[in-house]
């Protein structure tokens, strides 16, 4: 009989204990989720006066970096400009390439060389002073081709004043295939391609060789032409009234193709 009374005793005890623990859990959730509530709405009435906030713009640099509210409206803005503009397709502005104060790029024209004859021979000084065939025909205006307070005449660059130039020009050669050549002979160590810059003042008769670039090629041997291209740049001082003009060898099997044949120089200094 006591041991039964004992037995119930416990259980009682046991029952009391998980309600009490039970009764615990729940008062606690109740506090954390009411806290949590509390937090929530707070968060979100600063979040808000953050964006209505009219003292936001007097702030200075320093204290923009700090202050949480500034940073929360630059997101908004930067996640608001991103969406218009993904709505409403809003092109990005094209970032312009300013031009030099002073400087041309002038391209290559289809049938611009001279012609070869006894004057020009490859490797030799013709009689108006200079080595190569010149090119006289550039184009200065279209394409990819510009003039800023340069003048192009006759295939010349004229400089309008002193200073440090950057000079630069590339010449494309396509030299003919073996079966091309309707029997003609070549030597067999090939062809010697040159690309020469000359600077021509008006105190002094004879052009001023400025720099030259050489390569020594092969006559292509199989059914497709062969194709090279010569490039040089450099620097160098002008003065007012000095012209800048190109010579090359072979200027027979020159391709003047706009891209591939290109001149140029600007003021650095």
């Amino acid at each position: 009989m006591a041991m039964s009374i004992s037995v119930q005793s416990l259980g009682l005890i046991l029952l009391a204990a998980v309600l009490l623990q039970t009764i615990a859990v729940a008062v606690s959730f109740m506090y954390f989720n009411k806290v949590l509530n509390t937090m929530q709405e707070s968060f979100s009435r600063s979040s808000m006066s953050c964006l209505v906030n009219p003292n936001l713009n007097f702030l200075d640099a320093a204290e923009k970096k700090s202050d949480p509210c500034w940073q929360v409206t630059q997101q908004v803005h930067y996640y608001l400009k991103k969406k218009i503009a993904e709505r409403f397709q809003i092109p990005t502005p094209e970032r312009r390439v300013s031009l030099p104060k002073v400087g041309a790029h002038v391209t290559g024209v289809v049938s611009s060389a001279e012609p070869p004859n006894s004057e020009t021979v490859p490797g030799l000084q013709s009689s108006k002073g200079y080595l190569g065939e010149r090119i006289r025909v550039w184009e200065g205006q279209r394409g990819l081709s510009f003039l800023q307070n340069i003048e192009l005449r006759g295939g010349e660059l004229l400089v309008p004043r002193a200073g440090l130039y950057y000079i630069y020009a590339q010449t494309y050669f396509k030299l003919p295939s073996m079966g091309e050549m309707d029997g003609e002979t070549r030597e067999e160590q090939g062809a010697q391609l040159v690309q020469y810059i000359y600077k021509k003042m008006s105190s002094y008769t004879a052009p001023i060789l400025l720099m030259k670039s050489i390569r020594s090629v092969c006559w292509p041997r199989g059914q497709e032409p062969g194709l090279f291209s010569l490039h040089q740049a450099g620097t160098a001082f002008l003065q007012p009234a000095d012209r800048l003009f190109i010579t090359v060898s072979n200027a027979s099997v020159i391709e003047m193709d706009g891209r591939a044949n290109y001149f140029g120089a600007f003021l650095v200094s």
